[in-house]
């Protein structure tokens, strides 16, 4: 054999070991697996894009396919989910890949995806089953094609990096209560002493089934004075990281010689997390879950509290996290998880401990939406100071511009319009905690929309002071609108979107802003519900963000016309004129509102301490400039407005403030 045949054999054999090493790797199964796990990059088209499925009741083989406009799932591996459906995913005009995920667990019967970040469960958990298919594996894999599945992976080993347009998969029958229960056991621990042991069961509460529950069993006799349990550590979890559980004196009824105390410790609360009326954008469960119960008794309003450790990742300080209950009350096939009765102890970044005074399901509850405010309680106070000032403001400055109504000057009806607006803002903004804390979601229903109303009014009127200010500077041989003009436009227009928004319902009501100092302690007011996908927010988005872009513009438009026309005369070169020009006709114009589109990044702190305190100043700041402005007219014997004379006029007094 040559050289060349040599080196052409030795690259021949490499080729063929890494093609069968390949193999080897895409071929492995998910035995013993407690779940399933698939995941790759769906690349498609840019139209229309829709999530579909197909399950059939049985254990056979599932395939997960892909295409220029669908995302399929289809096959025969549930045990009670039996249903087929499209979801609409909509289009992507720019990215032509999505990631995505298939999240399959068998002791529950529970199948999820998650496409772009967003999750679709297409099999509701049904409890824990008896005979379950799984170790899934990897079966037939589709040729290459342009659409398909890119870097596609199986409980996080890579299958292929090229794309496919599908991939399938067969799984087998076991009985999996026995299995996974059994497996999670080992290693569990045997009977710690005479009054705590280590069990495994089923949890039921209700008609509910909870899955492989791992339980401590503590008795306590006459005398007890509290105890410290040391929970079960499931195999793999390391033991710094498992909830630790004190009992106190109080928790033993007296009337008793002795009683057992069971505490129950889940690892993974995915039974917990996942139901049809979870939003998993705007709150989230953390893995553990502890339940503590007493045989044969309801324990409430306990003068000592229980106190849970739970250890955990760090959080972010961007979300906020609660201690929050299992509410049995409720329908126990729905898991709700109620705040009250559980106090928050933040011991860190990565341990929380929970006081709570009665006996459930206790977890740690993560908002992710929306986020928590820092320096609330600081913020509330300079908000509400400043809306008193203005709201007395504004009265002053209403009864000053009524006694220049004989004048019959449109400068001061238009005045007189931004006057009135932002006092009703002022004054509604002020009782909004109060209104939300004592009347509750109806009284706030009508209060909130009333508080959107004065807002938009606000915003309209501050667009009319810029739009009269350009008319008088620049259209000065035409006549302004007449008042009932501005009238309607500053009062009437805004109740159109209130209105509907109100025949819609669901849109006003008590909303909680989240401290992140004090998680306990929330603010609460009156306002629209802007949880993601909700009517509210899109009503934010397009109206409120709308009417606010639209005053920002103009008044920064109308500042730098203002400018151009003053920037030669002499008066514009003395600084005290200059500035009294610019803050002037920014209090009108409301370009102080604009702050709220630079609220990022690590001036945000800043910045959300400087917008509440100009604008919630605003109706003060909105007097004290007439106040000026009046001192300088008698100082120089012209009149406040100087639009009752000639158009000359009227240009060089609008060109002096």
């Amino acid at each position: 054999m040559g050289p060349n045949q040599g080196f052409g054999g030795t690259l021949w054999m490499i080729f063929l070991f890494t093609l069968f090493a390949s193999e080897t790797v895409q071929t492995g199964s998910g035995e013993n697996d407690r779940n399933f796990k698939m995941c790759g990059t769906w690349r498609h088209g840019n139209g229309k894009l829709t999530l579909a499925h197909d399950f059939k009741r049985g254990c056979g083989n599932i395939t997960i396919s892909a295409n220029e406009s669908s995302l399929s799932i289809h096959g025969q591996i549930t045990a009670q989910c039996q249903n087929s459906s499209v979801i609409e995913l909509g289009p992507s005009p720019e990215a032509r890949e999505r990631p995505f995920c298939m999240y399959w667990e068998p002791l529950l019967d529970h199948l999820w995806v998650e496409v772009n970040g967003k999750n679709h469960t297409l099999c509701w958990s049904s409890g824990l089953q008896g005979n379950c298919c799984t170790d899934l594996s990897q079966g037939k894999k589709y040729g290459i094609s342009m659409y398909g599945i890119l870097n596609a992976t199986q409980q996080d080993d890579i299958i292929s990096y090229q794309i496919h347009p599908a991939y399938g998969f067969f799984g087998g029958m076991i009985n999996c209560k026995n299995e996974f229960c059994d497996e999670a056991s080992k290693g569990s621990g045997d009977k710690v002493n005479m009054i705590e042991e280590t069990v495994m069961r089923s949890k039921v509460l209700g008609n509910v089934v909870l899955p492989c529950a791992m339980s401590t069993v503590v008795e306590m006799k006459e005398g007890f004075q509290g105890y410290n349990i040391t929970l079960p550590a499931p195999r793999g979890v390391p033991p710094q990281m498992i909830p630790s559980v004190h009992l106190p004196s109080c928790l033993k009824p007296p009337e008793k010689k002795k009683v057992k105390v069971v505490c129950t410790y889940f690892k993974n609360s995915t039974f917990f997390q996942w139901h049809p009326k979870a939003n998993h954008n705007v709150v989230r469960i953390l893995e553990d879950v502890v339940g503590i119960t007493v045989e044969n008794e309801i324990i409430t309003n306990l003068t000592e509290p229980i106190r849970i450790g739970f250890h955990h990742s760090v959080i972010p300080t961007s979300h906020s996290r609660k201690c929050v209950s299992w509410d049995t009350k409720k329908d126990p096939a729905e898991v709700t998880w109620k705040k009250e009765g559980c106090e928050t102890i933040q011991k860190g970044a990565e341990d929380t401990e929970c006081r709570c005074n009665h006996l459930t399901y206790f977890a740690i509850l993560v908002q992710l939406e929306p986020r928590p405010v820092r320096h609330l309680k600081a913020l509330t106070v300079i908000t509400s100071m400043g809306c008193a000032a203005s709201t007395l403001s504004c009265v002053v400055l209403m009864i000053f511009l009524n006694k220049q109504r004989r004048e019959m000057n449109p400068s001061t009806a238009v005045h007189r319009g931004l006057a009135m607006a932002l006092f009703l803002l002022s004054f509604l903004f002020f009782l909004t905690g109060i209104v939300a804390n004592v009347g509750g979601n109806k009284a706030c229903c009508v209060f909130g929309a009333a508080l959107h109303y004065a807002l938009l009014s606000s915003f309209s009127w501050m667009s009319i002071e810029g739009l009269h200010t350009f008319w008088l500077v620049y259209v000065v041989f035409s006549p302004s609108p007449s008042t009932y003009v501005w009238h309607l436009v500053g009062f009437g227009v805004p109740a159109v979107p209130v209105i509907v928004l109100l025949a819609i319902g669901k849109v006003y009501g008590v909303i909680e802003v989240v401290s992140s100092d004090d998680v306990d302690n929330s603010y609460l007011m009156c306002w629209m519900d802007v949880s993601p996908d909700s009517v509210g927010l899109l009503a934010h988005y397009f109206i409120n963000l709308t009417f606010l872009a639209v005053v920002v513009l103009s008044g920064l438009i109308m500042l730098f016309l203002v400018q151009r026309k003053i920037q030669n005369r002499d008066e514009w070169r003395k600084n005290k004129v200059a500035f009294i020009s610019i803050w002037g006709l920014s209090c009108l114009f409301g370009t102080s509102w604009g702050l709220e589109f630079l609220d990022f990044g690590q001036l945000s702190e800043f910045i959300l301490f400087l917008f509440c305190i100009l604008n919630s100043l605003q109706g003060f700041f909105l007097m004290l400039r007439f106040y000026i402005l009046d001192r300088m007219r008698k100082q120089s014997g012209s009149s406040l407005d100087g639009s009752s004379s000639t158009a000359s006029s009227t240009r060089q007094h609008m060109l002096q403030e």
